[in-house]
């Protein structure tokens, strides 16, 4: 009999993917399948978040992300025959710190092609056309039942994920409920097309009565505007390039403005839901198919991407020996930030209705930099502090020299599958050394950092450093311990809830 997979994961979009490619550099067998014939050819989620940005560095596709996107446009918010310009984002250069403070534009059709060729330099490929329609577990491992053209087959996995959207089949399966409502009087009709008579230099708003707008965004190195158009609740949603056109022109005005081209349309009707849990046994859910949101402030896609990136490492350490309960964590960090951001986007959306100003207004709390997994079972909240930082917060990026003295980032440093301490001073740096780590599972990188090797003291003072400190970086990019005394001691035991035993 063959070996199961490590994970089947169920679902080829940003979540789904992300998982595969993190589970790929990791050496574990992994499918990924789609019920899909292709690849998602629409822009629906569009938003790159700093954050995010900082997960692709890491996973090796940042470069083909930067290049296919831009910055955010300027709105032109139309008020009869004035425009008045507002920003959305307030731009920010990049510090030692936050490499990419800017949220980039970027159609999903091309975040999932990016995230795919990614996931084919590593070995893996996405099986289109296979729907996961049920699944049987035991103590040990989970059985799919999957439909595919050649009729239906059998998968066997350690574990599972759900990452195929809101309609999830594997959380329909596992019996759990998705909490919230759905909003079917409130429509959105999404186009992209080329259109005529608009200029492409601003992100396109036409507000209207009883919060009926319209919204036309261009979309980066394409011919294309993504149109977002409200409709009434007793309204007949137009179709085709003329009934479309004509509605746009009766909203704005613009007798100039034509669509043509359709290459995608779709209605949306507002889901607010969030799963009751997160996992059943050996089988996990992944983004939307654990949370759906609002479309505004960008919040969706990037949540679910960092689902993945926190799932995948600790699905790792599990198969290669850590005790299974680092898999609760998985809910324990995850639920309660979907559930944050689902206020977040809930809020932007009505504010939206209401014409209020700060609805288009984007800031840190979109970003998801400033996110932490305070509190939670990986980050006591009793445990040593600095004056900037504490378990469980996203740790920061610095500029460092190398012994050579060549510059480097702690982002370069970090950057991979593995587990990074940092140690301040002395005391901290003797202590890293003595650190014993498990020859299975992710490994550990250590650097030591001093006054010569932080320049200008820029890591001391984001860090918060006043005294020889031991910071253990996580896989995923958050801070699983900081030793301000004991450090070998307090180091080793949060090191024993994340990896498989030491040998000897």
């Amino acid at each position: 009999m063959n070996e199961p997979l490590d994970v089947l994961i169920a679902g080829a979009g940003p979540t789904g993917t992300t998982l595969a490619i993190d589970l790929l550099r990791r050496g574990l067998a992994v499918r990924i399948i789609d019920r899909a014939p292709h690849s998602f050819d629409g822009s629906r989620a569009k938003g790159i978040q700093p954050r995010t940005l900082e997960v692709f560095d890491d996973l090796g596709a940042l470069d083909d992300v930067l290049a296919g996107s831009s910055d955010y446009p300027r709105l032109g918010i139309h008020l009869g025959p004035v425009t008045v310009p507002w920003r959305m984002f307030r731009n920010r250069e990049r510090s030692a710190d936050i490499p990419y403070p800017n949220t980039r534009l970027m159609p999903q059709y091309r975040t999932d092609s990016v995230l795919h060729d990614r996931l084919e330099q590593l070995g893996g490929r996405v099986e289109y056309g296979r729907e996961l329609t049920g699944f049987d577990q035991d103590g040990t491992s989970v059985t799919a039942t999957v439909l595919g053209d050649d009729g239906p087959g059998r998968i066997t996995a350690r574990y599972l994920v759900g990452a195929e959207g809101g309609s999830s089949a594997v959380r329909k399966h596992l019996g759990l409920g998705f909490l919230g409502e759905t909003h079917d009087q409130d429509r959105m009709l999404i186009v992209d097309a080329v259109t005529d008579g608009l200029s492409r230099t601003r992100w396109h708003v036409w507000p209207g009565v009883k919060g009926r707008f319209a919204g036309a965004c261009p979309l980066p190195d394409t011919d294309l505007f993504q149109w977002m158009i409200r409709l009434a609740p007793d309204e007949e949603q137009p179709e085709g390039e003329e009934a479309i056109t004509r509605r746009i022109r009766a909203h704005t005005r613009n007798r100039r403005l034509a669509v043509r081209d359709i290459r995608w349309r779709s209605v949306f009707r507002p889901n607010i839901r969030l799963a009751e849990a997160y996992r059943g046994g050996r089988v996990f859910l992944a983004g939307d198919a654990a949370h759906v949101h609002t479309p505004a402030g960008a919040q969706g896609l990037n949540t679910g991407i960092q689902d993945a990136y926190n799932l995948g490492w600790k699905l790792a350490q599990v198969l290669a020996g850590a005790d299974p309960r680092l898999l609760d964590s998985y809910e324990a960090e995850r639920l309660p930030i979907a559930a944050g951001v689902l206020g977040l986007s809930t809020a932007k959306y009505e504010g939206l209705a209401k014409l209020d100003p700060s609805s288009l207004r984007r800031g840190k709390d979109e970003q998801q930099l400033s996110l932490t997994y305070r509190g939670g079972p990986l980050a006591p909240g009793d445990g040593d502090h600095t004056t900037t930082l504490r378990i469980g917060d996203r740790a920061p990026d610095a500029g460092l020299l190398a012994p050579d003295g060549t510059a480097v980032r702690l982002f370069d440093i970090c950057r991979g599958p593995h587990f990074t301490v940092v140690a301040y001073g002395p005391e901290a740096a003797a202590a890293s050394k003595e650190l014993d780590w498990p020859a299975a599972g992710a490994q550990l990188r250590r650097v030591a950092v001093d006054a010569p090797t932080d320049p200008g003291h820029g890591f001391r003072r984001v860090y918060g450093i006043e005294g020889d400190t031991l910071l253990l970086i996580r896989p995923d990019g958050y801070l699983g311990h900081i030793a301000t005394r004991d450090f070998l001691g307090s180091t080793r035991a949060a090191a024993r809830a994340m990896t498989p035993a030491v040998a000897g």
